[in-house]
């Protein structure tokens, strides 16, 4: 069965990219190779998107500076979707856009009702929540939230840098992951798109530099991706909050070079936990422990390509993608989900990919 695949890219020269795409794209994926990656809407920068459950709205960041943006679409081929184009050709109409609050936003969470929208600034440290239209497009904006502070490394903490957000999948609160002070911070998520701080829930993770969290299907555990020390830390629900419960390095032994993880990612059984090594270019497999809440490296498997930024587990859980910043194209594995094997398929030309999402 072929599924469409939403890219999000870099279309600038900026300090840590040479952009070279349009916008967002769209491709193919025939569960073997990502092919006729294709621009569907020309955006500055769009390097994260998230669409709603049945594809027919799509967002994604416009990660600029001094200020950044927020677009939502409409999408040809999505459930009740709208556009010029012809059906299932995943055309792009705008519907609205709104200032992020801050410079290079770097990550959407689309709420689970499909109700809100939240989004944060790396360069801007802050957090806002959009209230969404009934059509998808942008309402008003019902939070706003400024960081203040710094974290150890004077050099890459020498201000919030908000990286990720995400819903707690059991209290629904906001969980927000700050590089620059090198937090985990909480906030309760009101009914009217509120929030209000949890300081009693915020895990301090220092220099580590945390970037990414993902939640386990059980709920009771997360992941989450140290940029700046290369290590993954294991989070255990414990009543109201979290706590750290291990730690483990995302490099095997004997690694040297300079590395920075970028994406955390969970298989559905829970079983398997994946972490892209940028430096090392490599993925690393790690077998998750339950009970002992604990991670254990099995492979750290070369992407066949520079900088992989996301990974995604393919819907049905026997393929792995890989988006490879600098080397400019989409790998593709098959995963033995038993023996958590990642076999090479293929590699496919697409420029500059930073995020990807299914739809």
């Amino acid at each position: 069965m072929t599924r469409q695949l939403l890219i999000g890219t870099y279309t600038e020269i900026l300090p840590h990219v040479s952009g070279r795409a349009r916008g967002i794209l769209q491709a193919e994926f025939d569960g073997t190779t990502v092919r006729d990656a294709r621009v569907v809407a020309e955006v500055a920068n769009p390097s994260w998107v998230a669409a709603t459950a049945d594809g027919s709205r799509v967002y994604a960041v416009s990660e600029t500076e001094p200020d950044g943006a927020i677009v939502a679409f409409a999408r040809a081929g999505g459930d009740g979707a709208a556009g010029d184009g012809a059906a299932g050709d995943g055309a792009l109409v705008e519907l609205s856009s709104e200032s992020s609050g801050g410079a290079a936003p770097a990550h959407l969470a689309l709420h689970p009702s499909e109700r809100f929208l939240a989004t944060g600034t790396y360069g801007g440290g802050s957090i806002s929540v959009f209230a969404l239209a009934e059509d998808g497009s942008l309402a008003a904006r019902t939070a706003f939230v400024q960081h203040e502070g710094s974290g150890p490394d004077a050099d890459r903490q020498e201000g919030p840098h908000v990286h990720q957000l995400s819903f707690d999948p059991t209290t629904g609160d906001l969980v927000v992951v700050d590089l620059g002070l090198g937090d985990v911070r909480w906030y309760a998520f009101g009914d009217d798109g509120s929030l209000t701080p949890r300081p009693e829930a915020t895990i301090v993770l220092g220099a580590a530099g945390p970037r990414h969290i993902v939640f386990a299907p059980d709920a009771r555990h997360a992941f989450v991706a140290n940029e700046l020390d290369s290590t993954i830390d294991v989070l255990r629900r414990d009543g109201g909050r979290f706590v750290v419960a291990s730690s483990t390095s995302t490099r095997p032994e004997g690694a040297s070079g300079v590395n920075s993880p970028a994406a955390v990612r969970v298989t559905d059984d829970g079983r398997t936990v994946f972490v892209t090594n940028r430096g090392d270019d490599t993925v690393a497999v790690f077998a998750f422990d339950g009970p002992s809440a604990s991670l254990t490296l099995v492979d750290a498997v070369p992407t066949q390509g520079r900088t992989p930024r996301d990974l995604v587990v393919a819907p049905g859980g026997s393929r792995v993608l890989t988006a490879n910043q600098d080397s400019g194209d989409v790998t593709v594995f098959a995963f033995d989900q038993q023996s958590r094997a990642l076999t090479f398929l293929s590699t496919a030309p697409v420029p500059t990919p930073v995020s990807l999402h299914f739809v």
